[in-house]
């Protein structure tokens, strides 16, 4: 009777049962201010939002630059190990000149514990695209699984030169060696499993992966496998081309690069995809559709390798010289020059600030604008970084000669998570390709040719680009799983935990647009914040009201 007459009353007064609840602990509108409407009032600070008035609602717009919502205080910092809901409707952006960012996080990267949410896009690893504004929703007390998982070695390969998630799918693409070895790009099935996709050419690797305009895009070359100090392959065919692989399994070749034998990089620009060659001549080719690929010059002449996107402009690393270059896509400059290193290798964004990994003293910087870069530390005594990855609050990286993987922990502190290639009798072993899938991190090696995955924290991952337009998220923590809905269709889920290990109390603010990724780059509205798990018949209330 009770249930009924409170059930009566909401109707009446025009209150969702959802909405009259205790559960809901926050309540941002973001139409015309960034008020709280729930009956917690909290207090925030806007920075550089933008408020946006439409024919159906209104919105607030993000410019991925600066714009969040930052509160010092809110019921979520308390949650502890409790359940606990966001919901939103968010547009992303459609500019592909920026990564979009985090939707919204409370996170403390030093004790690694909190809550992200965000949108993701990790290009530069280092020669591949590998995850591409994919929803991931992630958890952490300090947690990490304290051995690497093997995945085994797809078909004959030495070397896992790309990996990328790509429609729910993981992808790697191989070097193989020998007279008959051809690089073939394989599906990850489960275990050590993997489903040869096959070669889209007889040249001995398939180099770089990228999504674009909803398909996958594969690059191959002729690696030269004495420049990782192991016996040249007599494999004679060289690379230079890309091809698009469709889900049926079809190859459709989309060009192939003029005097270009191997492929290092691969990434969406202002709505093109681009490409870097690995040796001399070198170039950046910008695709024009159909089989044509236009030459868009060097920086002074100076070969580019890792290609990614940040704040409006392409990004490239240096194969002649440890250099940084930026691309707005008629001119190039140099925005700096590392000391003491001869290359740069990698990209990742991380707390809104682009970062480059190099060879031989295995650094990483952050940049600081103009043509400045911090040095943020070196990974042991090892002497290159490659890959960077940002994965559940926290920046990865791979090494060489040992193959290591290492975390970034703040100023300049790395910390070791293990090697993963363990060939004997070798001079290098590097950890050189990453991508995030099912909520895991991936690492793939030469020369064992083998891929790895290890989990920080739970993380539920919607491995699909996030569609364009208005869409409604919501991100649920049960008692002991993830879960990820959009548009009220549940799209994700974790592995079960233990409720009782992670503990999510922090005294880091709440931030509405900002997090350990980027700053969100979109328009954002009806925020809300609850201390209890969602049930899918709450979020399609939820939906119904806006």
């Amino acid at each position: 009777m009770l249930r009924f007459l409170l059930f009566a009353l909401s109707a009446l007064f025009c209150l969702s049962p959802l909405a009259a609840q205790e559960g809901l602990v926050g309540h941002f509108k973001l139409s015309t201010n960034a008020k709280d409407s729930s009956s917690q009032h909290l207090q925030g600070k806007a920075v550089e939002l933008k408020f946006v008035k439409g024919k159906e609602f209104s919105s607030t717009r993000f410019d991925g630059l600066k714009s969040e919502l930052i509160f010092e205080e809110s019921s979520l910092a308390k949650i502890g190990t409790k359940p606990f809901s966001v919901s939103m409707w968010v547009n992303l952006s459609e500019e592909t000149d920026d990564v979009i960012g985090d939707l919204i996080s409370q996170y403390d990267p030093a004790t690694r514990r909190g809550f992200n949410l965000s949108v993701k896009t990790n290009s530069g690893v280092t020669s591949s695209q590998s995850n591409y504004r994919q929803l991931q929703f992630g958890i952490d007390d300090g947690q990490l699984e304290t051995e690497w998982t093997d995945h085994g070695q797809p078909g004959n390969a030495v070397f896992i030169y790309s990996l990328a998630t790509h429609q729910g799918e993981l992808y790697a693409g191989t070097c193989e060696s020998g007279v008959d070895g051809v690089g073939h790009l394989y599906r990850w099935l489960e275990g050590k499993s993997w489903h040869d996709c096959g070669a889209p050419d007889k040249s001995n690797a398939v180099s770089a992966l990228a999504e674009f305009d909803g398909n996958l895009y594969v690059a191959t070359s002729k690696y030269r496998l004495r420049g990782s100090a192991l016996d040249e392959s007599p494999n004679e065919n060289l690379g230079g081309k890309i091809f698009r692989y469709d889900v049926d399994g079809t190859w459709t070749h989309c060009g192939t690069l003029s005097e270009i034998e191997a492929i290092n990089g691969l990434v969406v620009y202002k709505d093109k995809l681009y490409a870097s060659s690995t040796y001399a001549p070198g170039g950046l080719f910008r695709f024009d559709g159909g089989t044509t690929w236009t030459n868009c010059g060097l920086p002074d002449g100076k070969r580019v390798e890792a290609l990614t996107v940040y704040n409006g402009y392409l990004y490239a690393t240096g194969y002649d010289e440890a250099g940084i270059y930026r691309y707005d896509g008629t001119d190039w400059s140099q925005v700096g020059l590392l000391p003491d290193a001869t290359q740069t290798y990698g990209f990742a964004v991380y707390e809104g600030d682009l970062y480059v990994s190099e060879w031989p003293n295995s650094r990483v910087y952050r940049y600081e604008g103009g043509d400045s870069w911090k040095n943020v530390g070196s990974l042991d005594d090892e002497l290159e970084s490659m890959p960077l990855i940002v994965y559940n609050g926290k920046m990865y990286c791979g090494s060489l000669p040992l193959a290591a993987v290492f975390r970034f922990d703040g100023d300049d502190n790395w910390s070791n998570l293990g090697r993963i290639d363990l060939t004997p009798d070798v001079k290098y072993r590097r950890a050189w390709s990453m991508s995030i899938f099912e909520g895991r991190l991936f690492a793939g090696t030469i020369p064992s040719g083998r891929v790895w995955s290890i989990a920080a924290g739970a993380n539920a991952t919607h491995d699909q680009t996030f569609p364009s337009g208005w869409h409604h998220v919501s991100a649920v923590k049960e008692m002991n799983r993830l879960k990820l809905y959009v548009d009220g269709k549940l799209v994700a889920k974790s592995e079960q935990f233990d409720a009782e290990t992670y503990d999510l109390s922090t005294e880091q603010p709440l931030r509405i647009g900002n997090g350990q990724h980027d700053h969100f780059n979109g328009q954002m509205r009806d925020v809300r914040l609850f201390n209890q798990a969602l049930q899918p018949a709450d979020i399609q209330e939820l939906i119904q009201q806006n």
